[in-house]
């Protein structure tokens, strides 16, 4: 891999890996397209973990505030004061028990998963009609309360997004919204609960890398700071976009792109 497509993917999954368009099926596309065949698994892992550096920073208050909480807790067990930040915790690890199963559940598959033009043109058109649908879900108000059954069915929304074409922040957004989250409370949960998501993802990814023998090229290095600087821009913008109730702009994008993505295949 050449460093200027190294930046190019890297910017592609900061983009993508938090507006509702699917950052592994635009990295499947982008390395597609520029013909790049040896393995990839050390670049996929360190723009991952260069977006994740990414939610981070953005969520570092709410980070800090569970980890202080369940540290108290497990040197007390007393949960007074700290109620609101280990319900979040809970909630987190319920929605991470379906997420793991359908994920290692999928992973037999990902040679063909991860090839697939016409598999990523497909469900970018599925992702871009549930963000379609969504906007008829941001005028409540007042939304529910974030319990252990709404976190399992998203948890359940982000295993199954592990499929490239499936936007995970946009079907986990969608689906907290159709649950009855408010806006704010729907895009908090499904970062935090990508956390654990995308560390499980990279620590695997790791022991496949060491058993390979693979190592870190400038192309790589290059891509991840790439992959930081603009998914840190692009993580404010959709947070900005879920609260003024205009999430659903891009589902004319995720539907043009996978229709080029299916035309591409038959050409």
């Amino acid at each position: 891999m050449e460093i200027y497509q190294g930046i190019i993917l890297g910017i592609l999954q900061g983009l993508t890996e938090f507006l509702p368009v699917s950052s592994s099926g635009h990295l499947v596309l982008g390395q597609i397209y520029f013909n790049i065949t040896e393995n990839s698994l050390i670049f996929d892992i360190s723009v991952h973990m260069g977006t994740l550096l990414a939610i981070f920073i953005v969520y570092f208050k709410d980070i800090k505030g569970i980890l202080k909480s369940l540290l108290y807790y497990a040197g007390t067990r007393n949960t007074s004061g700290h109620e609101t930040n280990l319900a979040l915790a809970a909630a987190i690890v319920v929605g991470s028990v379906p997420t793991a199963i359908i994920g290692f559940s999928l992973k037999k598959f990902e040679d063909v998963l991860f090839t697939s033009s016409l598999l990523v043109g497909t469900m970018l058109i599925v992702t871009g009609g549930l963000l379609w649908v969504s906007r008829r879900y941001y005028r409540i108000e007042k939304g529910e309360q974030l319990t252990i059954s709404r976190a399992f069915i998203i948890g359940i929304v982000q295993g199954l997004a592990v499929i490239p074409g499936i936007s995970r922040s946009g079907s986990t957004i969608a689906t907290g919204l159709f649950t009855g989250l408010e806006r704010k409370t729907a895009a908090r949960f499904s970062f935090l609960l990508s956390i654990p998501a995308i560390l499980g993802a990279q620590v695997i990814s790791v022991k496949d890398l060491v058993e390979s023998g693979g190592h870190i090229d400038p192309a790589t290095i290059y891509g991840t700071i790439a992959s930081f600087i603009v998914g840190l821009a692009a993580l404010k913008l959709l947070l900005k976009l879920v609260n003024t109730g205009k999430f659903h702009l891009f589902a004319p994008y995720c539907w043009l792109a996978g229709i080029l993505a299916l035309v591409s295949n038959f050409i």
